[in-house]
C-alpha cells in the first residue's frame, strides 16, 4: 500500500519560512517523479514544483518560482518543499504528489497524501 505523509506545515507570518517533507512507503520512490500541489479554501488544486526521479530537474508554478525549493533525498525516500519569503496567499493545504514523469511540468499524479495545512498571517 503506497502511503505519502506530509510534514512541517503551520503558521507562520508573511516574509517567513517552512520547510515541507514527505515521505513515502510501498513505492520505488527512486522511480518516480515527485511533487508538490496546494489547494487554497474554495479554490481548485495547484500545481507548485515538480522534480526527477534523480533530482536533475525541476519544474515551478510562476506564482512560486525564485521563493520555493523543491528537493529530494532517494535513500530516505522524502521529498522536501522550502518555501521562502512566504505571502499570505501562499496559504493552503500543500499536498504530496508521486507521478511516472513530470510531463514537462505538467505530471499526471498517481498517489496522493493527506496535505499539509500552510497559513502565512499577514
Amino acid at each position: 500500500q503506497v502511503q505519502l505523509v506530509e510534514s512541517g506545515g503551520g503558521l507562520v507570518q508573511a516574509g517567513g519560512s517552512l520547510r515541507l517533507s514527505c515521505t513515502a512507503s510501498g513505492l520505488f520512490f527512486s522511480s518516480f517523479a515527485m511533487g508538490w500541489s496546494r489547494q487554497a479554501p474554495g479554490k481548485e488544486r495547484d500545481f507548485v514544483a515538480v522534480i526527477s526521479w534523480s533530482g536533475g530537474g525541476s519544474y515551478y508554478a510562476d506564482s512560486v518560482k525564485g521563493r520555493f525549493t523543491i528537493s529530494r533525498d532517494n535513500a530516505k525516500n522524502t521529498v522536501f518543499l522550502q518555501m521562502n519569503s512566504l505571502k499570505p496567499e501562499d496559504t493552503a493545504v500543500y499536498y504530496c504528489a508521486a507521478a511516472t514523469t513530470m510531463n514537462y511540468g505538467r505530471p499526471k499524479y498517481k498517489y496522493w497524501g493527506q496535505g499539509t495545512q500552510v497559513t502565512v498571517s499577514s
